[in-house]
C-alpha cells in the first residue's frame, strides 16, 4: 500500500479522491435508470419480466415471480445446517440490539386541560432490496428485515434478482425466512425499485425502500424518493483505522483488506502516528493479498483508494478521521476509549484490537447498513427509527385556549393570515 505523510494538502486531495466514488458522480447512468422506471410505471409486470429476461437471463412470469413455500423448504435442504444455526445466533444478537431502540408514544397533560404528545406508528409496508451480483449477502437480509419487524411493520416485501435458473440463492432465502420476510419476489435492479415505488400487478407499492445495491439501484432509489421514502443512497464500502505504535500490524492489515475485497471502489485507509507501523502494515497487506481469493479485486481497490497516512500527532489522525467520516472506523491505540470520545463522524466505531470490522458485519448486533461517502456527518446507521413515523398530538380545553387565543390571533394577523386568526376568534365571540 502507498504510504504518505499527512498534511493539509494530502488530506484535501484524499477527500476529493474519495468523493469520486459517490453515486452522485454517475450522472451518465441516470437517463437509463429513468427509462427503466418509466417502463415499469407504465407496463408494470410486463416490464419486470422483460428486464429480468434481459439482465438476469431468467424467465420470470406472473406464475413464478413470487417465491413459494416449497422453494423456501428446498433452500433449507440445500443450506448447511451449521450455517442455519449461525444465522439464528446472529439473528438473536441483532434483534436484541434493535429492541433497545424502540420508541413509545407519549402524552403530557396539564391541569388546564392541555394535552400534548407524540404518537409513534410503524410503517405499514416496507420494501427490502437484497443484491445479487458479485457476492450474496444473507447478513444484509438480516440487517434490513430485523429492525423493520422489531418496529412493528405490518408487511415486509423483499425483492432480489434470480439466477439464470429462475431461483434465489438458498442462503438468501433461508436468511429471509428466519428474519421474517412476509413475501419475496424474484426481481432485481432498477426495475425492482420501480416496482416497489409504483406497484405492479404482482408487487404491491410500499411506503419505504431500504437495502443496498449497485449504481443502478442506488440511482433508482434516488429517483423514486418522494413517491416513497428511502433509507439512503449507499456508496462503496470503506474502512478507516486509527492506530499508534501499540497496534498489531497483522491485525490492522487484515482489517483493511476485509473491506477492500468488496469491490474495486472500496476504500481502505490507515491513519497512524508510527512510520514503523505503516511500513509493517504495508508489508503484511502485500503478503495477505497473495493468498486471498478475491486478490484481483482487493489489489484494484488498494491501487485506487487504499492509503496509509502517517500523522505527526494522534489529534491530527483524529481530525482526519472526522473529516473523512468513514463508514467503518476502527481504533487500535493505547487508549482507544479516549480516542472514541473525540470521534464526531463515523458510521460504526470498533474499539480495540479484538473488535474487528467483520464482527459488526455479521454477529455483534448493531446494524451494518451504514452511511458512506462522508454522509456519516449527518446520517446514522439503519435502525428501528427508519421504520416508524411520528404524529404530533394536540388537545386543548376551552379554558386552555381562552388563555392564549389573543396571542395566537396577533401572530396570525402579523403574517396577514386572517382566516387563521378567525379560526381562533370565532370560538370566543360574544
Amino acid at each position: 500500500m502507498r504510504i504518505m505523510r499527512l498534511d493539509p494538502g494530502t488530506r484535501q486531495n484524499l477527500l476529493e479522491d474519495l468523493l469520486k466514488r459517490s453515486p452522485n458522480q454517475y450522472g451518465e447512468y441516470e437517463a437509463g435508470v429513468a427509462d427503466i422506471l418509466e417502463h415499469v410505471r407504465t407496463d408494470k409486470d410486463q416490464a419486470l419480466f422483460d428486464y429480468t429476461r434481459k439482465f438476469d437471463r431468467a424467465m420470470i412470469c406472473a406464475d413464478n415471480i413470487k417465491v413459494t413455500e416449497e422453494e423456501i423448504q428446498e433452500a433449507y435442504r440445500l443450506v448447511d445446517p451449521s450455517l442455519v444455526q449461525v444465522i439464528r445466533k446472529a439473528l438473536d444478537n441483532i434483534r436484541s440490539y434493535h429492541e433497545k431502540q424502540c420508541q413509545r408514544s407519549w402524552f403530557d397533560s396539564r391541569p388546564d386541560g392541555t394535552i400534548l404528545g407524540q404518537k409513534v406508528t410503524p410503517l405499514q409496508r416496507v420494501g427490502v432490496y437484497v443484491p445479487g451480483g458479485k457476492a450474496v449477502y444473507p447478513s444484509s437480509v438480516l440487517m434490513n428485515i430485523v429492525p423493520a419487524k422489531v418496529a412493528g411493520v405490518d408487511e415486509v416485501v423483499m425483492v432480489t434478482p434470480p439466477g439464470k435458473d429462475g431461483k434465489i440463492t438458498p442462503n438468501t432465502l433461508v436468511a429471509a425466512h428466519e428474519a421474517g420476510a412476509d413475501v419475496i419476489y424474484k426481481v432485481g435492479g432498477a426495475q425492482a425499485i420501480g416496482a416497489l415505488a409504483f406497484g405492479t400487478e404482482s408487487i404491491p407499492k410500499v411506503d419505504k425502500i431500504v437495502g443496498p445495491g449497485n449504481i443502478y439501484v442506488a440511482l433508482a432509489k434516488k429517483a423514486v424518493y418522494g413517491h416513497v421514502s428511502i433509507d439512503a443512497i449507499a456508496g462503496p464500502s470503506e474502512i478507516l483505522v486509527i492506530a499508534d505504535e501499540t497496534a498489531n500490524p497483522r491485525y490492522v492489515a487484515a482489517d483493511l483488506l476485509s473491506q477492500a475485497e468488496h469491490d474495486e471502489l472500496a476504500s481502505a485507509i490507515l491513519v497512524t502516528t508510527s512510520m514503523e507501523l505503516a511500513q509493517q502494515v504495508s508489508e503484511q497487506v502485500d503478503a495477505f493479498v497473495k493468498s486471498l481469493s478475491r486478490a484481483e479485486i482487493i489489489q484494484k481497490s488498494l491501487d485506487n483508494y487504499g492509503y496509509i497516512l502517517v500523522a505527526d500527532t494522534l489529534d491530527d489522525a483524529i481530525e482526519t478521521a472526522n473529516e473523512i467520516a468513514s463508514e467503518h472506523l476502527e481504533i487500535q491505540t493505547k487508549n482507544p476509549y479516549d480516542v472514541m470520545t473525540k470521534i464526531r463522524n463515523a458510521g460504526a466505531i470498533f474499539i480495540g484490537e479484538y473488535s474487528s470490522e467483520p464482527l459488526g458485519d455479521y454477529f455483534a448486533g448493531p446494524n451494518h447498513v451504514l452511511p458512506t461517502n462522508g454522509t456519516a456527518k449527518f446520517f446514522s446507521p439503519l435502525s428501528v427509527d427508519d421504520f416508524i413515523k411520528k404524529s404530533s398530538i394536540i388537545a386543548y380545553s376551552r379554558e386552555a385556549l381562552e388563555a392564549v387565543h389573543e396571542d395566537i390571533e396577533t401572530f396570525a394577523k402579523a403574517e396577514q393570515l386572517t382566516a387563521h386568526a378567525n379560526s381562533i376568534h370565532v370560538r370566543f365571540e360574544e
